[in-house]
């Protein structure tokens, strides 16, 4: 099992740049894709990123394409979405989930294990 808490989320104008944590308790961590998704008020949840078991493969919705870069470190049990040029649609609560997968995939419902989230808001 795998229990993921998020932290950096907070408020920030639009262009400039915020960094998500997401912080995994289990021994197993390393055997999951992590992926970040966001939900907006009234809105679906949709996939932002993902980042395969040993991190080296990547995926990342066209929205956030050259703005955002997951990462992780295996040995701290952490993973990382650097968000750049951030802008007014990326505000919604950011949520990290593990996959028990070593692809990193995109659909939701693959997803075995959820964090709280945590919100980013951007202002115009």
């Amino acid at each position: 099992q795998v229990q993921l808490v998020e932290s950096g989320g907070g408020l920030v104008q639009a262009g400039g740049s915020l960094r998500l944590s997401c912080a995994a308790s289990g021994r197993t961590f390393s055997s999951y894709a992590i992926g970040w998704f966001r939900q907006a008020p009234g809105k679906e949840r949709e996939f932002v990123a993902a980042i395969s078991w040993a991190g080296g493969s990547t995926h990342y919705a066209d929205s956030v394409k050259g703005r955002f870069t997951i990462s992780r470190d295996n040995a701290k049990n952490m993973v990382w979405l650097q968000m750049s040029s951030l802008k007014p649609e990326d505000t919604a609560v950011y949520y990290c989930a593990a996959d028990w997968s070593v692809l990193a995939r995109k659909a939701s419902y693959l997803y075995d294990y959820w964090g709280q989230g945590t919100q980013v808001t951007v202002s115009s």
